[in-house]
């Protein structure tokens, strides 16, 4: 290869089929073997290596590298020991270095941990030794290259059509929106479906981490992501510094992708201040759980009085959805639950809805989603030109 001058993909395709073919002179190689080993030779050079085939595999929906030693997937929420592993820590972090380089993230020895994403959306934690004691440990939960709707949810047995009507109201209408669930819940992918119900003249400004959030027919959007800092030390712009010049921004929503810490009291001050239909995700295992975890975030960031922060939250949320993996695998909205008012000890709640099991057939859970109660904040309903959920 001629490394004096840039070598476009197809040449070097070309390249190593040519060279496949005069070393298998004499010796009998199938021509199906011949394409595996030019893929592989071509991933090496100019994409992930053996990582490649493994992100291009739509069955796979997480890749877990455990240094040269083992690769895990996860298909349809089971674990799977592949039969490949990297050949050396050296190859396996450049291409660790090759993945943070494309969104100018940082990683070594001195800043061995880094959140970035793939060009697809695809979410990246990667952790080296020697924190990791047998690292290089990078983790990739990977995205459906096709946007999933409302309705490839329903038909994915997440929701039902009656759930997913009452969920479009609630989203044209206004209301402003937190989706609580596990790790691997599905609430980026309930959130992306969830926007195909903004109307599509609003202006819409998503806030993100690690740009993984997929607008669904929204013209007038705008998407901003976190920086670090650079290797001075210097440079950083945080979720919170966004939310704050995204107010500026003449914004109908504001869609934060994730609250882990103290930006969540400008995410909550947004809602609250006429950017009503805003949504936002967090980690927990229960709405209650959820709003808990809100106030520790707060406090993360601001010194005030619990209560304080209680009417806070009452006052900018309205209702929260909260979405789980059960025992099967499957992953299902388990409960709808409207954010009331502060009663001067807690914040009230009420379900709405709410999944429940009926029987167990084999090895999936089967049952349904019921109504539970009416809603009592009407008035964004009846604003919108509704009459009831």
């Amino acid at each position: 290869m001629d490394l004096s001058r840039e070598v476009e993909d197809e040449e070097l395709q070309e390249l190593i089929f040519r060279v496949l073919e005069e070393e298998s002179r004499g010796e009998y190689i199938s021509l199906e073997t011949r394409a595996r080993l030019g893929k592989e030779l071509f991933n090496a050079f100019r994409k992930l290596d053996l990582l490649q085939e493994l992100i291009e595999d739509e069955s796979i929906t997480e890749v877990m590298i455990n240094g040269v030693q083992n690769i895990f997937v996860e298909k349809q929420g089971r674990l799977y020991l592949t039969d490949r592993h990297f050949m050396s820590r050296e190859k396996l972090e450049d291409v660790i270095q090759q993945i943070v380089a494309g969104t100018n993230r940082l990683v070594n020895e001195a800043s061995p941990i880094v959140d970035t994403r793939l060009p697809d959306g695809s979410r990246v934690n990667v952790v080296l030794y020697p924190v990791a004691l047998n690292g290089p440990i990078v983790t990739i939960r990977k995205f459906p290259k096709e946007q999933i709707t409302m309705g490839r949810l329903v038909a994915l047995g997440a929701l039902n059509e009656e759930l997913a009507g009452v969920l479009k109201k609630l989203v044209t209408a206004g209301y402003n929106i937190f989706i609580s669930g596990g790790t691997g819940s599905g609430k980026t992918t309930l959130l992306n479906a969830l926007s195909q119900y903004i109307p599509k003249d609003e202006r819409i400004i998503t806030i993100e981490d690690n740009a993984e959030l997929q607008i669904q027919d929204v013209p007038n959007l705008v998407r901003l992501e976190a920086r670090n800092a650079n290797v001075e030390g210097v440079g950083e712009i945080t979720i919170r510094d966004l939310i704050r010049s995204a107010l500026r921004m003449r914004p109908n929503r504001v869609i934060v992708g994730e609250v882990r810490g103290p930006e969540t009291i400008d995410m909550l001050q947004a809602m609250s201040t006429g950017h009503k239909g805003s949504l936002s995700t967090g980690h927990s295992d229960s709405p209650k759980d959820m709003l808990r975890r809100l106030e520790t975030m707060v406090l993360m960031g601001m010194d005030i009085p619990l209560a304080a922060i209680q009417r806070q939250i009452a006052s900018a949320l309205d209702i929260i959805i909260h979405i789980g993996r059960l025992w099967d695998k499957s992953r299902k909205v388990l409960e709808v639950v409207e954010v009331l008012d502060y009663n001067g000890d807690e914040i009230d709640t009420k379900v709405l809805y709410r999944f429940e099991e009926t029987e167990r057939r084999g090895e999936r859970v089967i049952g349904e989603w019921k109504k539970v109660q009416d809603i009592t904040n009407t008035s964004k309903l009846f604003s919108a030109g509704y009459t009831s959920i």
